[in-house]
């Protein structure tokens, strides 16, 4: 039996505000844990990604407490003071937890075994373990660079130089993670600008971070043994969790939503960008500051859009929104195309193949590339189908926002990782009109 069905609505309508912003949200809890005093974050993502690494901090040493309004007290550790685990740490669905935690124990003279759920055990690390293992680590996996893995941290930690081969925040985060427990600077050459969410928090904590180019590449550099000074931090609303309500609105008839405190972070938008140029009537107000990222409001009224070629050098900026925005083309006039994604082939699923059988099931015209998908749009797609969802989070929703415009109901075949990245989703969407049981 599906566990939720989707159905075509009319007039979505509301003043709403969605999770945390996952990838900050990750940050906070690791800087924090790692400044020397308390930090205080409000407006954490509570969903099991986030939880996971909030649980690998406590069994680093670092004191972590929520209270009833939802106000996280973090008292940290300080750089280089990470205690051994006692147990492995397990980090369910969360691929961005894992890897930045791996930078982090790398350059710590304690040993930590890291596991995951059965999607997350199939999902490569070796492109983290190779610069870290550099740094002086030793790093054990199974075959394929899969985990569990075990990272035996060296208290020498040597900084390097690294020429990342793809641009990957992951990857760059964890380096200039590892880099802060060493002695000199540690450099990052991207080459091509990748999430900066880590350079932004490392400078609100107090850590002097050198951003470059070299040959017409950025380079982020760290300098080792930073004092980390707590702060007071709100998490803004999460832009990928944000572009599944912006989606919505737009596909579904007589609709109107305003999305309150979203981070724009210029290297997140690139959905936003991508679906303008659809012809989305979308506007960004409100905007301001928090805790070095800019945030605003999203206002968005159904619209009728059109089909884009999507520049493959976008995809850092929305490498994660891609499957909801192959839904947007699905119901767009014309073909859009999206290259350069051969990194969803690794993601929770292959989102690639996810997407193209479940588009495929639901009637839409759709070409699988090799490093991405051509969607041939029609105002009409008939639905009708039950998705598998590959336990993927993201291939969920997506499928759950095509039912609302589709002529026939879409099923999904699980919902449960769902709760991973945007608790209450099903539930927000139908506060403001969603047909979703």
């Amino acid at each position: 039996m599906p566990k939720l069905v989707s159905c075509s609505a009319r007039g979505l309508k509301g003043d709403v505000r969605v999770p945390g912003d996952k990838s900050i949200s990750h940050r906070a809890l690791i800087l924090g844990g790692l400044a020397t005093g308390e930090t205080t974050v409000e407006g954490l993502l509570e969903g099991e990604d986030v939880l996971a690494t909030a649980k690998a901090m406590t069994r680093y040493g670092a004191h972590l407490a929520r209270d009833d309004t939802g106000l996280w007290r973090i008292r940290g550790i300080g750089v280089g003071g990470l205690a051994e685990p006692e147990d492995v740490i397990d980090m369910g669905n969360s691929g961005t937890g894992v890897r930045l935690l791996m930078g982090l124990a790398a350059t710590h003279p304690v040993m930590s075994v890291f596991t995951g759920d059965e999607s997350l055990r199939r999902r490569p690390m070796a492109r983290v373990a190779r610069p870290l293992e550099s740094m002086g680590a030793q790093i054990l996996t199974r075959p394929g660079g899969r985990l569990p893995a075990t990272v035996v941290g060296t208290g020498e930690a040597l900084p390097i130089t690294y020429q990342m081969p793809v641009a990957s925040a992951q990857v760059k985060s964890a380096i200039l993670l590892a880099g802060l427990n060493t002695a000199g600077r540690t450099t990052v050459i991207e080459p091509a600008p990748s999430r900066d969410h880590t350079e932004r928090m490392l400078a609100h904590f107090g850590c002097a971070v050198h951003v470059g180019e070299q040959d017409g590449k950025r380079t982020v550099s760290v300098n080792g043994y930073p004092t980390l000074r707590p702060q007071s931090m709100v998490v803004p609303g999460d832009p990928s969790s944000a572009a599944f309500l912006v989606v919505a609105a737009l596909i579904t008839p007589d609709s109107e939503l305003t999305i309150r405190g979203v981070g724009l972070n210029p290297l997140r938008t690139g959905l936003f960008d991508t679906l303008i140029e659809m012809g989305a009537d979308l506007t960004m107000t409100n905007r301001r500051d928090a805790a070095g990222e800019p945030v605003g409001d999203l206002v968005v009224r159904s619209s009728a859009l059109r089909g884009v070629d999507v520049p493959p050098e976008r995809a850092p900026s929305m490498i994660d929104e891609y499957p909801i925005l192959a839904v947007a083309a699905a119901v767009a006039e014309g073909t859009t195309r999206m290259t350069g994604l051969a990194e969803l082939r690794v993601k929770e699923s292959d989102r690639i193949a996810a997407m193209a059988r479940g588009l495929e099931a639901c009637g839409a015209g759709v070409e699988e590339l090799e490093d991405g998908l051509a969607v041939s749009g029609s105002a009409a797609v008939p639905g009708g189908a039950t998705v598998t969802t590959h336990l993927d989070h993201r291939i969920a929703m997506s499928f759950l926002v095509l039912g609302l415009a589709s002529t026939a109901p879409v099923a999904i075949d699980d919902d449960a990782m769902i709760n991973t990245s945007f608790p209450g989703f099903a539930a927000l969407l139908n506060g403001v009109g969603g047909r979703i049981r």
